[in-house]
């Protein structure tokens, strides 16, 4: 793997929320390789770890750092954006890829409690990771408030109701952040951008390996997600700020 010490991200400080999964492994890795200084969180303490000096090891050494987080306790976050700031100087993004799935055969059978959780997990989460770094986000010359959506959540089916509620209310409070940052750049435009990154699902090599035969039709691996993530900062704020991107075919 390359080192990014001199990278396009070099001296950028990146957040990753939800870094222990998959996705997030992939991202830690093509941030980290891209020369930024990386700073995961998991609620899951050994998967962290093992994220973390994954990808510290893969990208030559660089810089990646992991905390555990409750995203479910506001003042938690708010702890965990300014520590990070305090640290590093500077936070220049925040990566949203805290996830979950609950849905049924029908709309019928939707059972609300899976509503209750997927609330939590995907826009609670939300909520509290943009309040907690977006005065951060807008300081830096260069932030970006990266979301993680589904194409579900502009085309719902029955047995995904509570699922592309969910995504579509992440996606609207990610879309106000980027309103605040369009508002904040006054006449010249913003500095800092909010964007969402729609795709159907993921898939990863465990997934490949586990169902060899699968065609996994229209889901986009972690690390082409990992790079359109990257991609985010090669972009002018204005040209992505409060923008969908899709990483798969838009129904």
């Amino acid at each position: 793997m390359r080192n990014g010490a001199n990278g396009p991200l070099s001296g950028a400080v990146i957040a990753v929320a939800g870094a222990g999964g998959p996705a997030g492994r992939a991202a830690l890795l093509r941030l980290a390789e891209a020369g930024a200084t990386v700073v995961g969180a998991d609620n899951d303490p050994q998967r962290l770890s093992e994220a973390v000096d994954a990808a510290r090891y893969a990208s030559g050494g660089a810089t990646v750092t992991g905390d555990t987080v409750d995203l479910l306790d506001l003042q938690s976050t708010r702890d965990w954006a300014a520590h990070i700031e305090k640290d590093f100087g500077r936070v220049d993004g925040l990566v949203h890829l805290v996830g979950g799935w609950r849905g049924s055969e029908t709309f019928t059978k939707t059972s609300l409690d899976d509503w209750d959780l997927l609330e939590l997990l995907l826009v609670k989460t939300v909520q509290h990771t943009s309040l907690a770094f977006h005065e951060a986000l807008q300081r830096s010359e260069r932030g970006r408030y990266v979301l993680i959506s589904a194409a579900g959540a502009s085309k719902p089916t029955a047995g995904n109701a509570a699922y592309s509620a969910a995504k579509a209310a992440a996606e609207a409070w990610t879309l106000a952040l980027a309103d605040y940052f369009r508002k904040a750049g006054g006449a010249e435009g913003p500095t800092s951008a909010a964007t969402i990154l729609v795709v159907k699902a993921l898939v990863h090599d465990a997934m490949r390996a586990d169902r060899p035969n699968a065609k996994f039709a229209g889901f986009t691996d972690v690390k082409d997600l990992a790079e359109a993530i990257a991609d985010v900062w090669n972009k002018p704020a204005a040209e992505v700020n409060g923008t969908r991107l899709w990483l798969t075919e838009k129904p």
